[in-house]
Formats: structure tokens, C-alpha cells, sequence
């Protein structure tokens, strides 16, 4: 395993353009203040750093190697402790005070970017989540959004302090002694060097693990919630295998990272002990010729210890920061991504919308070239049940899809009772339609939560007759703690029905004007479906109601029954007016009778 990466590699699924790391500075913005103060903290601690030095060697020229009475140097000495000790004691106020208040803004910064981040993601159309893998989503939002903390709270000011220090160092050595400064100086050169290589090299490292923690996260986001399918395919070992795969990759990174900083760590102390042993000879031999004092050459042997000690932190630090800067990356790269779909800029607003659906000539395709809507027109009036049939890929749900404008068309119009909805604010389109899938997705909490969906206008009361007028109720009073019964992810306690049932009960508890049922009774048993069917009539009464079914006995009561065939419109009548046309939909139910 090398140190070098390719640039393949190093590059990853990392594609943004500007510049991140000032982007994510502008968060700072509203904290200047206390980043400004922690500076100030900053140039006074590196003061009484440099002092710590010169106040013990100024004691043993003046006190301990001097010629005067012991009573005279004892209490010079205990004067010079005392001051030690202030100096001391001044450090641990500043330094605690400089760690809290970064601290403090390094976790409010962190939590506005997160919460940005996860809007921002809340507000991304179908399309892109059709094309991003939920791991990568999760990485961004937990591990990409908190390598940034240590920035904030720690980088920026530390790289600032050991800048400081090492510049401080060197002008007081040169203010001391020259001669000495120099010799102390001698391998600054080649750390400079050795600091530029490490640099690059972690930065590379860094971005390699990141892309590969992402990976990993992504599969097993995948693959923990397809568990119930590798199970039953028994495929637990060809699964674990692929994730050990991974892991390795995972592994490989993390060992180049340890590696450069194995190579980098011990080549700094080589040359500090290097430097210490040439200040140690040459110091040596100016204190026994006289020209420096024992204190001085105590001085600069600590100067030397506390010159390489920030260099080697801000190569390190240096790299830390470069983890941010990736980090910041694929968080800016997330954030730059635009809806496809805008609101416009003055929605018409609809007070009361009836439910007259209208397609004008509608083409549509996901990938904006294979049309799966070709030229489709059709007229829906309100508080009628239209029925849509066909094979699979038809586009019968391509429609539902379009109706709340999840999807925008590439030619044609859309009308919600005779106004484009491109013209309509999304939120208030969505909000008059209740939509049910075949596969409910519940989420962890309790019953009434997955009902209400934090939707506090609904109230407890509402929630409960809701549910029982789809008979949801039915099973929901025979659990244990009722409502509040704690629900597993998604829903798994619970059978395919009862969370069909509770579907049901979410989308009436939010009254929609236009219901839109996908295959809702497809994985119901006989008994559910006769609670559901019989919740149905009342639910649709007075609403728009569209529905797409593959067991064409459930929709032979809708006003209209439309035929899909690769994504036209082949036929439009009620169910006994279409047998009477004996085409595609009489040779569909007689199929399904056969």
C-alpha cells in the first residue's frame, strides 16, 4: 500500500468548483466578536509563553549561579517562583476561556449548518433522490457536517496561535543571540520541506477515506434495509463478503493515513533532537568561552523545544483542516444543488380548490429523451372516481406523480381546476392532495405521530375519528397503550394491512380535496379489504378521487375507468362501457377472470 494515490482515488465523488473553505468562514460572520477576542487571547497566551523561558533562565543567571549572599538568591528565587506561578495561573483563565468560547461557537455554527443542510436537502424534488444513494445523504448530513466542528472550534485559532509562536520564537532567539538563532535554525529547511510533503500527501489520504466511509455508509444503508430480502435469498455470506470488501478499502485508507503521519511524527522529533543536540555543542562551547550565560543557553534549549512542537501541530493541523475542506466540499457540492422544480415568483392562489384536474397534450419523461407520457389528455371533474388500468409501464403512477408536480412535463399543461399547476405554490398543491401507496412508509414514534405528522393543527380528536372511520380503530384500540403504542421502523410490528389501515388514516386526517390511491389495496387481506373498501365510500365522497389498480374487481364502480398502453391513452368509459368496446380492457378482466 502506497503513500502516493492516484489521482482517480484522491478525487473521489468530490466535483466542487469553488472555493469551501471561505464559504463555510461566512458562517462565522455572526461571530466575529468572539472570534476576534479569542485572537486577542491568543497573542496574550503566546506572550506568556515566551516569557515562561526568560523568567526561569533570568532566575539562574541572577540567583542561583550568581555570587551573593543565599539569602538574597533564596529570595529571588522564591520572587521569580512567585511570578512563575502568576504567569501560570494567568494561562489557565485565558486558556479556559479561549476553549469554552470556541467551543461554544464551534456548536452553534455546527448546529446552523446542519439544520441548513437538512432543509436544504427537504427541499430537492424526486429526481434527485432517484440518483443519490441515501448513505451518501447521511454522511453529509452527520459525519461531513461535524468534521467541520473541529475547524470552527479548534484549527483556526490553534493554527493562528503556532504561527504566532513559531514567528515569536525566532525573533526572540535572534534578539538574544544570533549566532545561537542560527544554529538553532540550521534544519528549519528541510522541516519546511518535510511539512510541504506531509501536506499534500494526508490531504490526498483524507479525501481517499472520506470517499470510502461514504461507500461504506451507503451499503450498509442499503443493505440493512433490504435485510428481509437477503434473508429470504439466503445471500447473508455473499453480502458479507461484499462488506468486507469495502471494509478493506475502508482499511487501506485509514493505514496510508496512519502511515504519513508514522513517517511524519518521528522525522519532527528526529529533527528537534537533532537541533537540541547542535544548540546543546555550540551553546556549550559559548557558555564555556563566556559569551552566553547558562540562562541563556536554558533559554534556548526550551526555545528549541517549543520551535519544532508548533511546526509539527501545524503540519498536523494543517491536514486536519484539509479533512474540513473536504468535508466542506461535498457539503457545498449538496447545498449548490438546484431543485429542478421552482415555485414561481407570484403563485396564483387557489382559496377553495374544487378538484378539476385537467391534462392538456401532456409529454413527459424522466430522463427528459424516453417519453413515458405521450400526448395525454383527459378531463377529471370534480368529486369524480377515475380509474386508471394498463400493464406495468403503462404510466399510470408517472401520472400521479405528475398531478402534485413532483416531476415537472416537457411539453404540455397540467390543470388544477383551470390554473397550470407551475402556477400554484407546491405546498399548497400537495397540501389538497392525499396520496396512498402501496408501500407505506411509517415512521418511528407512536400511532397518533404517524397519523398528525407533526401536524399540530390536527387534534387528538380528529386523529381518533380519522381512524375510525377507515376502521383503523379497529385494530389500533387492541394494542396494548392504544395511540401511544411505540412504533418500530417503519412499521415492522405491525402487518401489511394495519399499516395500509394507518395510511388511510393519515391521509383523511389532513382532509385532502383530491385523493390519489396507488395500488392502496394490493397487499391487504380479504378481511382489511373489506374495512378499507368500506372506509373508502365515505372518503371519497365529495372529493376527486384517482386510482390506479391491477385487480380491475376493485375499481369497476369509478365513473370512469382510463386504458394506458405504453404511455397513451388507448381507451376512456365505465367499466360496462369498455367490455362493450372489446378491446384492451375487455381482454385485461377477461384474463384476470380466467
Amino acid at each position: 500500500m502506497g503513500l502516493f494515490l492516484s489521482k482517480k482515488e484522491a478525487a473521489g465523488d468530490n466535483h466542487y468548483e469553488g472555493n469551501a473553505i471561505l464559504r463555510m468562514l461566512a458562517y462565522m460572520k455572526p461571530y466575529l466578536t468572539t472570534f476576534l477576542f479569542c485572537i486577542l487571547l491568543v497573542l496574550a497566551i503566546t506572550g506568556l509563553e515566551l516569557y515562561k523561558p526568560i523568567l526561569i533562565g533570568d532566575a539562574i543567571d541572577r540567583y542561583i549561579l550568581s555570587d551573593g549572599p543565599v539569602d538574597a538568591r533564596f529570595a529571588g528565587i522564591l520572587k521569580a517562583s512567585a511570578y512563575y506561578l502568576c504567569v501560570l495561573l494567568v494561562l489557565f483563565v485565558f486558556n479556559r476561556a479561549q476553549y469554552l468560547m470556541l467551543q461554544t461557537m464551534g456548536q452553534k455554527i455546527i448546529y446552523r449548518v446542519r439544520q441548513e443542510v437538512f432543509e436544504h436537502i427537504l427541499s430537492l424534488t424526486m429526481r434527485f433522490f432517484d440518483n443519490t444513494p441515501v448513505g451518501k445523504l447521511v454522511t453529509r448530513v452527520t459525519n461531513d457536517v461535524e468534521a467541520l466542528n473541529e475547524m470552527y472550534s479548534n484549527i483556526l485559532v490553534k493554527l493562528f496561535r503556532n504561527i504566532c509562536m513559531v514567528f515569536g520564537i525566532a525573533v526572540m532567539m535572534l534578539v538574544l543571540n544570533v549566532r545561537m538563532a542560527l544554529y538553532s535554525f540550521v534544519l528549519v529547511p528541510f522541516v519546511i520541506v518535510l511539512t510541504w510533503l506531509f501536506k499534500n500527501i494526508s490531504r490526498k489520504a483524507y479525501q481517499l477515506t472520506k470517499t470510502r466511509v461514504t461507500a461504506l455508509n451507503t451499503f450498509l444503508s442499503e443493505n440493512i434495509s433490504g435485510m428481509r430480502l437477503i434473508q429470504i435469498f439466503v445471500r447473508e455470506k455473499e453480502k458479507h463478503r461484499d462488506f468486507c470488501a469495502r471494509s478493506r478499502e475502508l482499511y487501506q485508507a485509514n493505514f496510508r493515513e496512519l502511515m504519513v503521519f508514522a513517517i511524519f511524527r518521528p522525522s519532527i522529533v528526529f529533527c528537534y533532537s537533532a537541533a537540541l543536540v547542535i544548540v546543546l555543542i555550540a551553546g556549550g562551547n559559548e557558555v564555556l568561552r563566556g559569551t552566553i550565560s547558562m540562562g541563556t543557553l536554558y533559554v534556548f534549549i526550551n526555545y528549541v523545544k517549543s520551535f519544532f512542537q508548533p511546526i509539527q501541530d501545524l503540519a498536523e493541523q494543517l491536514s486536519t483542516l484539509q479533512s474540513a475542506v473536504a468535508s466542506a466540499e461535498k457539503i457545498c457540492t449538496i447545498l449548490d444543488v438546484k431543485p429542478l422544480i421552482q415555485d414561481p415568483e407570484k403563485p396564483v392562489e387557489l382559496t377553495d380548490i374544487k378538484g378539476r384536474i385537467e391534462f392538456q397534450n401532456v409529454w413527459f419523461a424522466y430522463d427528459g429523451e424516453n417519453y413515458v407520457l405521450r400526448d395525454v389528455s383527459f378531463v377529471i371533474e370534480p368529486g369524480m372516481s377515475v380509474a386508471f388500468v394498463g400493464a406495468t409501464g403503462a404510466g399510470k403512477s408517472s401520472i400521479l406523480n405528475l398531478i402534485g408536480r413532483y416531476y415537472d412535463i416537457q411539453k404540455g399543461r397540467i390543470l388544477i381546476d383551470g390554473v397550470d399547476i407551475r402556477d400554484l405554490d407546491r405546498k399548497k398543491l400537495r397540501a389538497a392532495i392525499g396520496q396512498v401507496q402501496q408501500d407505506v412508509f411509517i415512521f418511528t414514534g407512536d400511532v397518533r405521530s404517524n397519523i398528525r405528522l407533526r401536524d399540530e393543527e390536527i387534534s387528538d380528536e380528529a386523529v381518533r375519528e380519522a381512524a375510525k372511520y377507515v376502521n383503523a380503530d379497529r385494530f389500533i384500540d387492541g394494542l396494548e397503550h392504544g395511540y401511544e403504542e411505540e412504533v418500530a421502523e417503519r412499521g415492522a410490528t405491525f402487518s401489511a394491512g394495519q399499516r395500509q389501515l394507518l395510511s388511510f388514516a393519515r391521509t383523511l386526517a389532513h382532509n385532502p380535496r383530491i385523493l390519489i390511491l396507488d395500488e392502496a389495496t394490493a397487499n391487504i387481506d380479504t378481511e382489511t379489504e373489506q374495512w378499507i373498501q368500506d372506509g373508502l365510500a365515505k372518503l371519497m365522497q365529495g372529493r376527486t378521487t384517482i386510482l390506479v389498480a391491477h385487480r380491475l374487481s376493485t375499481i369497476q364502480h369509478a365513473d370512469k375507468i382510463i386504458v394506458m398502453h405504453k404511455g397513451k391513452i388507448r381507451e376512456s368509459g365505465t367499466h360496462r362501457e369498455l367490455l362493450e368496446q372489446n378491446g384492451i380492457y375487455k381482454k385485461l378482466y377477461e384474463l384476470q377472470l380466467s
